[in-house]
């Protein structure tokens, strides 16, 4: 289909491009990847799209001591690729090198993808499991918004009308922390069916902390509360986290649709969850 027709504007910094926002019916344009087949299909007729594909300074990754700061523009392939997520945030670049196909991860962008807040996408579940910040800019001025209150319901996030996402700070993982994103969809490019972002923190042969996000188990990413309280002190060989990640359901509400049943899902999410964890344990 063709989409409704609608103004454009490419603003060059994060002022223009609130400014442009501000009244009216307006969506804001990254890489296109999500919102591009909306209007497509006419699930979205916005009258104005605000193209912030060319402001440069919401794009690539710094250091700010103890975090890191992403742009919102940052391409997925940036992600993957960038030296510093591999030194500090590994998982991130591991969740992201599964996001859909090549060609979608060179033009689709890590702020569009978090913002989309679509609960089968792998990178909300990751930003809630490392406690990541959103630097958001509105006409009243930059606020930042926790992971744990940025995804609000189904497809919508804090991120209000009149403003734009303009990056995401994430916390370094420190010397003793390790991570794995376990991922379970039946063909390749697909959305997750489940997915679990873990990050653990070994003492000896036990777990001493553990952080876990899940993919599409609700309506939004899912912290797993319940398996993370568990496995503090779990020995790893003595069947500790096999009861601890069996807790993993707990407090979801999972979909049923063509990719599975909600109960099929409950029980996938605590095999996924004890794999993830496993792993980033090295064991």
């Amino acid at each position: 289909m063709i989409p409704a027709s609608f103004e454009y504007r490419r603003p060059s910094t994060v002022d223009e491009a609130v400014q442009a926002l501000v009244g009216g019916d307006a969506k804001v344009l990254a890489g296109g990847q999500s919102l591009l087949p909306l209007l497509r299909l006419r699930l979205a007729f916005p009258d104005l799209l605000v193209d912030v594909g060319r402001v440069e300074s919401m794009r690539g990754v710094r250091d700010d001591g103890e975090h890191l700061v992403i742009g919102a523009v940052t391409t997925h392939h940036g992600v993957v690729t960038d030296p510093l997520i591999a030194q500090h945030c590994p998982l991130l670049a591991q969740a992201t090198s599964t996001v859909a196909d090549p060609a979608v991860r060179h033009r689709g962008t890590f702020g569009g993808a978090l913002s989309h807040a679509d609960p089968a996408g792998d990178l909300p579940a990751v930003a809630l499991a490392l406690d990541a910040e959103f630097e958001i800019a509105g006409p009243t001025g930059r606020r930042t918004v926790a992971a744990s209150e940025f995804f609000v319901d189904y497809l919508q996030t804090a991120v209000g009308a009149g403003e734009v996402l303009v990056s995401v700070r994430v916390p370094k993982l420190g010397a003793g922390w390790a991570s794995h994103y376990e991922k379970f969809h039946r063909v390749a490019q697909a959305w997750a069916i489940v997915g679990v972002a873990a990050i653990v923190r070994r003492d000896g042969d036990s777990i001493a902390e553990a952080r876990i996000g899940l993919t599409n188990m609700g309506s939004t990413p899912l912290r797993a509360s319940a398996t993370e309280s568990a496995l503090a002190g779990a020995a790893l060989h003595d069947g500790g986290v096999t009861a601890a990640t069996d807790r993993a359901s707990e407090g979801t509400d999972p979909p049923s649709d063509l990719g599975g049943a909600a109960d099929y899902r409950r029980h996938l999410v605590k095999v996924l969850t004890r794999r993830a964890v496993l792993a980033a344990a090295g064991s």
